[in-house]
C-alpha cells in the first residue's frame, strides 16, 4: 500500500500500512487495481467513441468507479473486487468488439488482464498480494515529477467524476466531460509524456471541472429550484429523526417524500446543510434543521443523534459500535457490516427500513440552538450585485476573502476560525464546502444588510464563487479577475478540493493561499511550476496571512 491522495497523508508523505481515513491496505491496493482497470476501459471506450459506438453504461462505470476511490467513500474489499471484475469485463468486451470491427492501433499494454480467476457465471479478483510484475501502485512511476503530475491529474478527474455523478443521477450529462475523463486517464498510461504536456492537461482538467460544476449547478437548480438566502435551524425538535449526510440531493428528496406525514423529522449533516436553501426541499416542514457540523465530528454527533443516519456520498469515517446498527449507506458508499440501500432500476430507492427504525428511536439530543444562514449561491449574490458594488465603491466593503474547501480533524484547522475572527469588519467571506463549519457560527455581523459570511453551499458550489468573481470583474470593467478586491485562502482535504483548485487555476486565479498542509503528491519541482505561474503558497500564521491577503 501507498496512498497520499488526502491532506492527512501519514508524516506528510503517504500512508503505507493503513489509511489515515480508515481504509485497510488491502482496500488501498484494490483501489489501485480498479484505477488501472478503469484506465483500460477509458482507452478502449475512447476508441469506440471515435468510431461512434461508445456505450453509455461505460460512462456510468467510469463515474462510479472513480467516485468510489475518493477518500472516505467506500471501505469494502468486496465492493472493489466486484467493480474490478466489472471493469475488466467491460474493458475486454470493448477490446474484442474493436478487434472484430478491424480497428487497429490498440494500446497493447492495456490489453493484458488484471489477475482474474474465471468461475462459472462470475469473475472474482484475486485477493493475493500484488506481485512485483503486477504493480498497479502509485510508486511504479519512478520519475517524481511525472508521478506527481499524473497523480494530480487523476485526483482532479476523481473529483470531476464525483460532481458529474451528482448531475448524472438527475439526468444531466455532457459528452465533453466523458471525453476528457477518458483522455486524462489514458494520458497517465503513457511513458512518453513529459512535464509540459502534463501541466497543460492538468489545467485542461481545471477547465473541464468548471464545465462540470456548471452542469451540476444546472442540474440542481433545474430540479430543486434556485437556492434562496435561508435561516437554518441548528436546534432539535421532539420527534424522532433521520440524519442525512453527504452531498446527494436526490437521496434527501426521496427520503423527504417517503417520510412526509410519518411523524419523523429529517435533519441534515455536514455537506447536506445547503439542502435547506432549495425551494423544492425546504417546502417540506419536517426538514427541521441541521444537526452538528463537519464530517470529522460524526463519531460523537451520530452517537448523540439517537436515530438512523443515511450516508449518501463521501465523508464517512469508520463507525463506532454504538451507532453502527443505525447507520445506512447508499450509492458508492460502503462499510463492512453496515446496511446498504440499493438503487432500483428506475432510479428510486426504498427507505422503508430506515423509516421503520426511526420510529423506534428517541429524539436527538440537543447539541446547540440558534440558526445559521445559507443559500448565497451566485443567483442570490448577483441579485443584489448593485448593492454589493456600491458598498465596495463606498469603501464599506474593503475585501472579499474566498475561504472555500474542506474541513478536517486536526487542531491546525483552528487557523481558519482564528483567521475569520481576525478579519477587519469591512471584509466579507465567500465560502462553499464544509470548511465553513470553522466560522459559519461565529457572530461576524453584516455590512449594510450583507452578511459577512456568504455561504454558496456544497464544495461543488465553489462554481458560484467563480461566477460571482467573474461578474464583479465585468461590473468593474476589469479584464483580469486578479485585479478584483478578492483574496483566496483555500482549505483542502480530498480530491474534490483538488478539482476546485484546478478550476481556479484554469481561470487564471493567482495568489492562492492553500492549507493547512501542502499536498504530499506535489513534488518540489511541480510546486515551483505552480509558484512561478500562479504564485500559489502555503498558509503560515494568521497575522502573516492577513497582511499578505489584505
Amino acid at each position: 500500500m501507498f496512498c497520499y491522495q488526502c491532506e492527512e497523508a501519514a508524516k506528510g508523505t503517504g500512508c503505507t500500512t493503513g489509511g489515515a481515513c480508515g481504509k485497510s491496505g488491502e482496500v488501498a491496493d484494490l483501489q489501485d487495481k480498479l484505477i488501472y482497470a478503469l484506465k483500460g476501459v477509458a482507452f478502449y471506450n475512447s476508441k469506440a467513441r471515435e468510431e461512434g459506438f461508445a456505450k453509455p453504461e461505460t460512462d456510468k462505470l467510469l463515474l462510479e468507479g472513480l467516485f468510489a476511490t475518493v477518500t472516505n467513500v467506500n471501505f469494502e474489499a468486496d465492493y472493489f473486487e466486484n467493480k474490478i471484475a466489472e471493469a475488466v469485463a467491460v474493458r475486454d468486451g470493448l477490446r474484442d468488439e474493436l478487434s472484430e470491427k478491424g480497428i487497429k492501433k490498440l494500446l497493447s499494454k492495456l490489453s493484458g488482464k488484471v489477475t482474474v480467476e474465471n468461475a462459472p457465471g462470475e469473475a472474482t479478483v484475486s485477493r493475493e498480494p500484488l506481485m512485483a510484475g503486477d504493480n498497479f501502485g502509485i510508486l511504479r512511476i519512478e520519475d517524481e515529477d511525472i508521478r506527481s503530475l499524473k497523480e494530480l491529474l487523476v485526483y482532479g478527474i476523481k473529483g470531476m467524476a464525483a460532481y458529474a455523478h451528482h448531475a448524472y443521477v438527475l439526468g444531466f450529462q455532457d459528452e465533453e466531460i466523458f471525453k476528457f475523463i477518458e483522455k486524462g486517464l489514458v494520458a497517465t498510461t503513457r511513458d512518453d509524456i513529459g512535464v509540459p504536456e502534463l501541466v497543460d492537461l492538468v489545467l485542461e482538467c481545471g477547465s473541464v471541472a468548471v464545465t462540470t460544476m456548471a452542469l451540476l449547478d444546472e442540474a440542481n437548480t433545474s430540479t430543486y429550484g434556485t437556492p434562496e438566502p435561508t435561516s437554518i435551524n441548528i436546534g432539535v425538535g421532539e420527534n424522532p429523526g433521520i440524519l442525512v449526510s453527504g452531498h446527494d440531493l436526490k437521496d434527501i428528496k426521496q427520503l423527504l417524500e417517503q417520510t412526509e406525514g410519518t411523524g419523523i423529522d429529517v435533519y441534515t449533516h455536514g455537506e447536506m446543510l445547503p439542502a435547506h436553501a432549495y425551494p423544492e426541499l425546504k417546502k417540506y416542514e419536517h426538514l427541521v434543521g441541521n444537526y452538528g457540523g463537519s464530517w470529522w465530528a460524526q463519531k460523537d454527533e451520530f452517537e448523540s443523534f439517537n436515530g438512523p443516519i443515511l450516508m449518501t456520498t463521501n465523508c464517512l469515517v469508520p463507525p463506532k459500535a454504538s451507532y453502527k446498527d443505525r447507520l445506512y449507506t447508499t450509492s458508492m458508499v460502503g462499510f463492512e457490516g453496515v446496511k446498504h440501500i440499493e438503487e432500483n432500476a428506475d432510479g428510486s430507492k426504498d427507505f422503508s427500513a430506515i423509516i421503520k427504525q426511526a420510529k423506534q428511536c428517541s429524539a436527538p439530543d440537543e447539541l446547540e440552538t440558534g440558526a445559521v444562514m445559507g443559500g448565497f449561491a451566485h443567483s442570490a449574490v448577483l441579485s443584489v450585485a448593485d448593492k454589493v458594488i456600491e458598498a465596495v465603491k463606498a469603501g464599506k466593503i474593503s475585501r472579499f476573502i474566498v475561504m472555500a474547501g474542506c474541513d478536517g480533524r486536526h487542531s491546525s484547522r483552528d487557523y481558519y476560525s482564528d483567521f475569520a475572527n481576525s478579519l477587519p469588519d469591512d471584509a466579507v467571506i465567500l465560502t462553499a464546502g464544509c470548511a465553513k463549519y470553522r466560522y459559519n457560527k461565529l457572530d461576524l455581523g453584516d455590512i449594510g444588510g450583507i452578511p459577512r459570511v456568504l455561504d454558496a453551499g456544497q464544495c461543488n458550489d465553489s462554481y458560484s464563487l467563480v461566477v460571482v468573481a467573474l461578474k464583479l470583474a465585468e461590473a468593474f470593467g476589469l479584464d483580469d479577475v486578479n485585479e478584483l478586491p478578492v483574496s483566496y485562502n483555500i482549505a483542502w482535504y480530498e480530491q474534490k478540493a483538488c478539482t476546485v483548485l484546478l478550476a481556479l487555476l484554469s481561470l487564471g486565479v493567482k495568489n492562492i493561499v492553500l492549507g493547512p498542509e501542502l499536498p504530499a503528491f506535489v513534488s518540489p519541482n511541480v510546486l515551483n511550476v505552480l509558484v512561478e505561474n500562479f504564485n500559489i503558497s502555503a498558509n503560515t500564521t494568521v497575522e502573516a496571512d492577513l497582511e499578505r491577503l489584505l
